[in-house]
């Protein structure tokens, strides 16, 4: 007897079957939130032979979340930081997104945090005519913006402490949006051809059909 599909693969189904019934002036987002800390993630460093690379730390570990949203099709990316990332600031970043999108319609693909999950959020979404596409639990490699926040981190926040969290994340948030649409999309996975939405955005938004 076939084996039934597991949850997770009925969840991805369901998001391309949305997809393809989407109105014809729509966008498919990426959307995810990523932590910063004032402390820096280590990471292997060159440093002489008998001397420790030193990482200079101080006494505070401030943090910020920053929000980002990836359209699929185009690479363009929208960012927010907040000092949460509670349900109050998810919707904050809705509202970033509707106004940056108010001639479309949107669809946002993302993961079941409780601050996405949240009446108050759901019902804004709702309010605001986004589509909330809920990825299967425990899967963030299906999520583009996951790749992307790593590539930032390694790049900006590793083996080096800024002065305040405040301009670790201007700077985060700067050298992300400095990637060039094609860059963006090629380092987050979209445009390989292993990537799981990839025939489902094509089918969608590029067949002459």
């Amino acid at each position: 007897m076939p084996c039934s599909p597991t949850p997770g693969a009925r969840k991805k189904r369901r998001i391309r079957r949305r997809i393809l019934g989407l109105p014809d002036h729509s966008v498919v987002l990426a959307e995810d939130e990523t932590e910063l800390r004032l402390f820096p993630p280590l990471r292997a460093a060159w440093s002489l032979k008998g001397h420790p690379s030193r990482v200079r730390l101080s006494g505070r570990n401030d943090r910020r979340v920053i929000f980002g949203a990836m359209n699929l099709m185009s690479g363009c990316r929208l960012f927010l930081a907040r000092e949460d990332g509670r349900a109050p600031d998810f919707q904050a970043f809705l509202r970033r997104i509707h106004d940056f999108y108010r001639r479309w319609h949107v669809a946002l693909v993302l993961d079941e945090n409780p601050s996405h999950t949240a009446g108050r959020s759901t019902g804004l979404a709702e309010e605001l005519g986004i589509d909330l596409l809920w990825l299967p639990n425990r899967a963030p490699e299906l999520n583009p913006m996951d790749t992307l926040w790593g590539q930032g981190k390694d790049v900006i926040s590793a083996n080096r402490q800024d002065v305040t969290i405040d301009i670790q994340a201007d700077r985060f948030i700067g050298f992300l949006s400095g990637l060039s649409d094609a860059r963006a999309l090629h380092t987050a996975g979209v445009l390989s051809g292993k990537f799981w939405l990839k025939r489902t955005l094509s089918k969608k938004f590029c067949d002459p059909a």
